[in-house]
């Protein structure tokens, strides 16, 4: 029997130049996990403790577009006291509503 795949599967590391203000951004694609809300949850928990923990400048969690209740999911768990003092500020991309940027100091 094959296991299943890690929470951090959709897992990417993007770094360029500071044109947008950061250097590095890690993202969260939650497209491969969405059914699983363990794994999601998971997967959202690792990211940020990872982000903050090595000095990320900025975490990109895709959670898609569809019904919206995923992305409501990600910001209901950003917004967690213990989650929030991790961060600096959430940002929902105006152009993209299934892109949720997570800006750390």
């Amino acid at each position: 029997m094959a296991s299943e795949p890690g929470p951090l599967v959709g897992l990417h590391r993007l770094e360029f130049d500071t044109s947008e203000g950061y250097a590095a951004v890690l993202t969260l694609d939650l497209h491969p996990i969405f059914r699983n809300t363990r794994a999601v949850d998971l997967a959202l928990r690792e990211i940020v403790f990872r982000a903050a923990a090595t000095g990320e400048d900025v975490v990109e969690i895709i959670p898609g577009k569809g019904s919206g209740q995923l992305k409501r999911r990600v910001l209901a768990f950003l917004n967690q006291p213990p989650i929030r003092k991790l961060y600096v500020r959430v940002e929902s991309d105006a152009s993209n509503t299934g892109r949720v940027l997570v800006h750390f100091k």
